[in-house]
């Protein structure tokens, strides 16, 4: 009696245990036929799409997760210790930048910049482009545009590069306004990542290199370098063209780069202070970014930036391009196995380390620039101010080129500290060779450090009229780009 009801016991048991393993079973194979289904659906485009076809929203027809993700790089909501996805008014933050870019438009208006969504929101607000108003033209070329979105290559494949370049940026306002975006970096037909700047190709030429043979892991840190990079504006290639030139036929460093630009005797500016050469770093992103360790190691900008996530069946790119310290646990922790606290910890103390030594730069910067000012009032020569001026020159190529390059302190913090340690010598070189040349004009006091505490003061020391300049912005929104809107709504 009792061996029967242990045998019965056994009987359900193992009638329980079937039925446990076939009810998973059954919830596994109807998830795989569902996410198969979902993916055949997803799949299926819904619209014929050409490669000239400018608007995110068509695309995001075809592909409604990249484009809901994309749409995302509108949340202006965070904030890391030093930057992230908000409109910052740099300036204002560091009032010393505003001598540092003296008789350059930097000085007037530099904001940290916020998601692919506001590129071309952004410009069109930037007191750097000028007020273009009827009769009075922009300040800039329509280079300018070359990175703000899709309607570039458009208008670029309808004409040519330098057809695009020409004029003043005021004159393509009513043709580019969609913002950075799908065609920006996809064949319509493929999907594939493409090079659609030609700067970035013409550079590879230069450099003796395919980019065509670039693998897709390669791929995927070129299309954000064909933007996120040192460049400037040629005026040799096409007679009254500023056309665009990546300057790397020497390499990527600090001074490969500034050796390129001494070899052709460029000059971005005249200081409005010292007189000085100046250069004007860009956003050396793509260059500084294989200076890290993981860059060497093939990390693509995307594997941070723009990391996979899965929704349903589809495995895809977020396109919320942002920084990964608002997403690390797909980002970071892909990799390492740190808590989250731990690896913002390691961000901000290569970030505080470098930020220490930018800001003993830019106070030695502002001294020499100020210096060299006295030096002109006591009647130096071009002869006695030439080395001092080139000294200038070289120190805030070093400053500019870390300060510029968003992410870099994190990105390569060695490379950093390496060019910063350097700009400090060479300051204190110019300030050396400044201080002999006061003895030898027969002045041994000390020129004060000006009241740039605030942006508002540092502005007014350098001369410049930002009640007039925020009037006629205000008019030329209210105008000219209204008008651009308008007409594109048609």
């Amino acid at each position: 009696m009792e061996n029967n009801t242990k045998k019965t016991r056994s009987y359900w048991l193992i009638f329980i245990a079937s039925a446990v393993v076939f009810f998973l079973l059954g919830l596994l194979a109807t998830s795989i036929v569902s996410r198969k289904a979902e993916k055949e659906y997803v799949y299926k485009p819904l619209v014929d799409i050409d490669q000239t076809e400018s608007r995110n929203e068509v695309w995001g027809k075809n592909f409604p997760r990249q484009y809901e993700s994309y749409m995302r790089t509108a949340d202006t909501s965070f904030r890391s210790k030093y930057n992230g996805a908000a409109l910052i008014d740099m300036l204002a933050v560091n009032p010393r930048m505003v001598v540092l870019w003296s008789g350059y438009a930097f000085s007037r208006d530099y904001t940290q910049g916020r998601g692919h969504y506001y590129s071309i929101i952004d410009i069109h607000e930037t007191l750097r482009v000028g007020a273009p108003v009827e009769g009075t033209p922009s300040n800039q070329p329509n280079t300018c545009w070359t990175c703000k979105g899709p309607d570039v290559p458009r208008l670029m494949s309808q004409t040519s590069p330098a057809e695009f370049y020409s004029g003043t940026w005021d004159t393509k306002g009513a043709e580019v306004l969609n913002s950075v975006g799908c065609a920006d970096c996809h064949d319509a037909k493929t999907m594939d990542l493409i090079i659609t700047r030609p700067a970035l190709v013409e550079a590879f030429d230069r450099m003796g290199k395919d980019i065509s043979q670039a693998t897709h892991q390669e791929m995927r840190s070129l299309v954000c370098a064909q933007c996120h990079v040192e460049y400037y504006f040629s005026k040799d290639i096409v007679e009254g063209v500023s056309y665009v030139v990546f300057p790397w036929d020497n390499g990527f460093t600090c001074e490969d780069i500034e050796k390129y630009f001494d070899d052709i005797n460029f000059t971005d500016w005249t200081h409005g202070v010292s007189k000085a050469p100046m250069l004007k770093a860009q956003h050396p992103e793509y260059e500084t970014f294989q200076m890290g360790i993981h860059g060497q190691r093939g990390v693509a900008c995307a594997d941070c930036h723009m990391p996979y996530k899965s929704e349903g069946g589809q495995k895809f790119s977020d396109h919320h391009v942002q920084s990964p310290l608002n997403n690390i646990a797909n980002s970071c922790q892909v990799c390492h196995r740190e808590e989250t606290a731990t690896l913002l910890e390691n961000v901000y103390e290569r970030q505080d380390k470098i930020i220490e030594n930018r800001n003993a730069l830019e106070i030695l910067l502002v001294r020499a620039h100020v210096e060299a000012k006295k030096a002109w009032d006591l009647g130096a020569n071009e002869n006695e101010m030439q080395p001092i001026l080139q000294d200038i020159r070289k120190a805030q190529w070093r400053w500019d080129f870390v300060a510029a390059s968003h992410g870099a302190s994190f990105h390569a913090p060695i490379e950093m500290l390496r060019i910063l340690g350097n700009g400090i010598a060479i300051a204190q070189e110019a300030r050396i060779k400044l201080a002999k040349l006061f003895v030898s004009k027969g002045f041994n006091g000390e020129v004060p450090y000006p009241d740039i505490s605030t942006k508002a003061k540092a502005q007014q020391f350098i001369g410049l009229d930002m009640d007039k300049l925020r009037a006629d912005k205000e008019v030329s929104l209210k105008t000219t780009v209204a008008a651009w809107i308008q007409q594109a709504e048609k």
